[in-house]
């Protein structure tokens, strides 16, 4: 199983994600439409990602350019560039993956949301957020989700 994330860089919150049995472009493309349809963002909004063939799509890129969302990717070789992103698949895979093993790809999924949506977004502390939850955060700073 692949799983593509949007997060909210302010919150840490995740906008948007996507799980299928491929790495296509459609995982990354279905990732972004659940982000931008949960936050509707305006015009100018920052989408920063890896060099990986499915964000340098046409097809991503066009989704990109359609919301006049600035798109910045990371230099070749770089993995700091997307740190905060590949620290919440690391902590993904401690807290759940590593501790589960899944019978079905159906089972993997209904965990994986349920520890996205739930566990991540609504309760897990986070250091950089003062040891508030994303859901928490973003309730005490209104403007965070208003993009």
């Amino acid at each position: 199983m692949y799983l593509a994330v949007v997060m909210d860089l302010y919150s840490r919150k995740i906008v948007g994600w996507s799980m299928d049995k491929h790495m296509a472009t459609s995982l990354v493309s279905n990732a972004l439409r659940m982000a931008t349809g949960m936050r509707d963002p305006g015009d100018g909004l920052m989408h920063h990602s890896d060099r990986g063939s499915q964000y340098a799509s046409n097809e991503y890129q066009q989704i990109l350019r359609a919301r006049k969302i600035k798109v910045s990717m990371s230099r070749k070789a770089c993995c700091y560039d997307n740190a905060v992103v590949e620290s919440f698949f690391g902590t993904l895979k401690q807290e759940l993956v590593y501790r589960h093993s899944f019978a079905t790809r159906a089972a993997a999924r209904v965990a994986v949301e349920d520890y996205i949506e739930v566990f991540y977004n609504r309760i897990r502390k986070h250091s950089t957020l003062g040891f508030l939850s994303p859901a928490s955060f973003e309730s005490l700073h209104p403007a965070a989700n208003a993009a």
